[in-house]
């Protein structure tokens, strides 16, 4: 039985790149990223607090992260150069995308950045849900949907867990 292709990110010119060593981060980036602007928002957080909130995860909640993914490649006795190529891949696409939410708030009218992160956000994830959908040869809209609605939840609840907090303590 051979063994399947893993999903690819594009392919120009012959060249393509795995799509499971920027799935990952990318996607963890974007909920989080989402989740944090809408969520600081509501909380009535200053643009100062929002960004450092979005720097304070792109570095420490990345860096544990991209740790725990390693140690987890060691364990499986993945080998030491892809397991660190794989790390600092997830580590390098996680800092991208949540440097965008970044760009977003600091440039975007404080009226606009939530709703831009919110429209940037699902727009990647819709990307990749696409690319991984028909890769693995299933229906697209239907997968998107479901990416979507997951991302939904969690921006709702962050919106909640904000509003609340500025009710409580506010």
């Amino acid at each position: 039985m051979s063994k399947p292709k893993p999903p690819r990110l594009w392919r120009s010119g012959g060249g393509s790149v795995d799509l499971r060593k920027f799935s990952y981060g990318a996607t963890s980036a974007v909920v989080t990223g989402m989740a944090l602007v809408t969520g600081l928002d509501a909380a009535n957080s200053t643009r100062l607090t929002i960004i450092a909130g979005l720097l304070i995860f792109a570095v420490a909640d990345n860096l544990s992260d991209s740790l725990s993914i390693h140690i987890y490649q060691e364990s499986e006795r993945l080998d030491e150069r892809a397991a660190l190529r794989a790390t600092l891949a997830n580590f390098a696409t996680r800092l991208g995308v949540s440097l965008s939410f970044v760009l977003i708030v600091l440039l975007a009218p404080a009226a606009v950045a939530v709703i831009a992160a919110v429209i940037w956000g699902n727009g990647i994830l819709c990307a990749m849900t696409a690319l991984l959908a028909r890769e693995r040869g299933v229906p697209v809209a239907t997968e998107i949907a479901k990416h979507l609605a997951l991302a939904a939840a969690v921006i709702v609840a962050s919106k909640g867990i904000g509003a609340w907090l500025l009710r409580a303590v506010g």
